[in-house]
């Protein structure tokens, strides 16, 4: 009704605006010797009146089908917010800093506090767990775990990017998430889950969007053997009540792991160290060209201030760092390890006889 009611006001209003447009001013006739019975100017003022009438008329009718919503849309007038000010942060450090905006929330009055993005970058069983565990007890830190132990994720890295949009769009929700005021926000990555394949792509990506990398790893690869074998054992057997636990929070619950003693081929250990080895120290060449900083496991469990370069390096406030992880293989390698003597001999004077009696397992 209200469509019909706009449509023949509007052509009334197109008929006025033409009746308008050709009132003569005067008559153009020679022959037409009588005055006109009304005033030209009079009968245009009055054309014009309807003509306003009409188009107030018309207007209102569309506000009226347009609704409140549609009508506060039009008058709406759009406040830019000023953006975050940069200028306390050295011209080095600007690419590192960023101010997100998440999707799913509001930073609200820390959406001015900087943020760093940062991956630990590690392998299997080298302590990486409890280095996050640790970062996590960090008011200002969230890392949000092995994101990409899940195969869609990393199954391209069209997947891959959409996967750390998220994570450093702060829209990644997990246990460790401290949301609103977070000052480093990053997640736990495998070498082997999607990065050494898409190396290229991923240094690219972490120079672009200024994402710091924390390289840890394990000296000592003969005692990261040993630790994989034994939770590979338990992912089978599942010791504890059932459950697979790569980690554990009671030293009774360390004891259970720690009983299994895994055989090695004594025939193949020295390729398998080389291997590992070998792996590692590709990747750290691949990756060398992010910022970086490189931290050992055996560094932090003997001396825990080199934890404190960690948080320099994010630039968070220094803070004392605690973790619920329990370790498990607490004794010499001689005590965890169920052929000690053939492994002995079979390293010993071999450029990996150092692991043979590293004392890491010293808390």
């Amino acid at each position: 009704m209200l469509l019909s009611s706009a449509r023949f006001n509007f052509e009334v209003f197109t008929f006025l605006v033409s009746a308008l447009r050709f009132v003569p001013l005067q008559h153009k006739s020679a022959f037409d010797l009588k005055a006109p019975k009304k005033s030209p100017l009079a009968l245009r003022m009055f054309v014009f009146a309807m003509t306003m009438l009409c188009g107030i008329s018309i207007c209102s009718m569309c506000m009226k089908q347009l609704g409140s919503d549609g009508w506060s849309r039009i008058v709406k007038i759009e406040v830019v917010e000023q953006p975050c000010n940069k200028s306390t942060v050295p011209p080095s450090e600007v690419q590192f800093v960023h101010y997100p905006q998440p999707i799913a929330y509001s930073r609200e009055e820390c959406k001015c506090n900087p943020v760093r993005f940062f991956a630990i970058i590690s392998s299997q069983r080298s302590g990486s767990g409890w280095f996050e565990t640790l970062l996590n007890s960090h008011v200002n830190v969230s890392s949000n775990g092995e994101i990409f132990s899940t195969k869609e994720r990393r199954s391209n890295i069209s997947s891959i990017i959409k996967t750390l949009d998220r994570v450093y769009n702060l829209d990644w929700n997990s246990s460790a998430s401290k949301n609103e005021c977070t000052a480093a926000v990053g997640f736990k990555w495998m070498l082997n889950q999607g990065l050494v394949a898409n190396h290229v792509d991923v240094v690219d990506y972490f120079n672009q969007r200024g994402v710091s990398a924390i390289f840890l790893f394990r000296r000592n690869l003969l005692r990261q053997l040993v630790s994989q074998l034994a939770n590979n054992h338990d992912r089978y057997l599942k010791q504890l009540n059932g459950t697979h636990k790569a980690h554990v929070h009671t030293k009774h619950e360390a004891t259970i792991l720690a009983k299994y003693k895994p055989r090695l081929n004594t025939t193949t250990l020295i390729w398998q160290l080389k291997q590992a080895d070998e792996y590692t120290r590709d990747a750290l060449e691949n990756l060398k060209s992010t910022r970086h900083i490189t931290i050992y496991y055996e560094d932090l469990i003997l001396n825990r201030t080199k934890l404190f370069d960690v948080l320099d390096f994010l630039q968070v406030p220094r803070r004392k760092l605690v973790s619920r992880h329990v370790k498990i293989h607490t004794e010499p390698l001689s005590e965890h390890i169920e052929n000690w003597d053939e492994v002995y001999s079979a390293l010993n004077g071999t450029q990996y006889e150092s692991f043979l009696n590293a004392a890491d397992y010293i808390i």
